[in-house]
């Protein structure tokens, strides 16, 4: 593993350092493709003079609750639809439309709607991480060994026992699995969402810095969402292995 580490980190050193040289030797414009020399030199500037922090505070309050009102949708919906087929039935078509529709375009409504604030950022947020958690609830719900479901039936346990007992340990790789996924898609929702009408967000920055044809710039936000993204996928994967941990520990000690 250490081996396959250094050899990633080599990759991405000789990536960086032919960029670096085909720009200078080319002699290529900051306009059209800056240097990673002047990126890190732009990016330690800005972080210096306090110019970024407004920005990563806004993006992450629009990251952080939408990602947890979609969450808190998708897995609660997910359960319902997995438990009742007339919930299925009559709420899959919506819940699908919904995906169907494109959010970008959605977004000027909801600014119409709810103003210029966090509100219609977060409700993008929101919808983008909405489906993949729904997925893998109703997936981890439905998809259980038949051989298990079977012994439980023959224990005599009821539908909440199996739901908790059987149903929810084995949904839960599922449902992590999903969490991983929407973290990384509620840092694109919302720069979607601050691509329309915001003043302040690391997406409004990307369009501000366009703008000004920034491309140093561009690229020095670029890599704050890359390393937001990467952050909060690791949190989610770290909450995960506690999680199992905590969870093995305890069946462990009661055996």
């Amino acid at each position: 593993m250490k081996k396959n580490k250094f050899i990633s980190l080599l990759l991405f050193i000789a990536i960086v350092s032919i960029w670096e040289l085909v720009v200078r030797i080319r002699e290529i414009s900051k306009i059209i493709l800056p240097a990673p020399s002047d990126i890190v030199i732009n990016l330690i500037g800005n972080f210096q003079s306090g110019y970024f922090y407004p920005h990563i505070y806004v993006t992450t309050i629009e990251v952080i609750g939408g990602f947890l009102l979609g969450s808190f949708l998708g897995i609660s919906l997910g359960f319902l639809v997995s438990q009742s087929k007339t919930a299925q039935e009559i709420l899959q078509p919506y819940i699908i439309a919904s995906q169907a529709m494109p959010k970008l375009a959605l977004a000027p409504l909801l600014v119409l709607w709810f103003g210029f604030g966090y509100t219609p950022k977060i409700i993008i947020v929101a919808l983008v991480c909405f489906f993949p958690l729904f997925e893998s609830t109703v997936t981890g719900l439905t998809y259980v060994s038949r051989e298990k479901l079977q012994l439980f039936h023959s224990l005599q346990a009821t539908s909440f026992q199996t739901l908790i007992r059987l149903r929810l340990p084995t949904a839960i790789p599922y449902i992590f699995s999903g969490l991983r996924v929407a973290i990384v898609l509620s840092v694109v929702g919302a720069v979607i969402s601050e691509f329309i009408g915001a003043s302040k967000g690391l997406g409004a920055l990307i369009i501000a810095s366009q703008g000004m044809l920034n491309t140093t710039l561009t690229f020095s936000v670029f890599i704050l969402l890359t390393m937001k993204g990467m952050l909060l996928y690791q949190s989610i994967y770290w909450i995960e292995k506690l999680f199992f941990k905590k969870y093995i520990y305890s069946r462990g000690k009661t055996k």
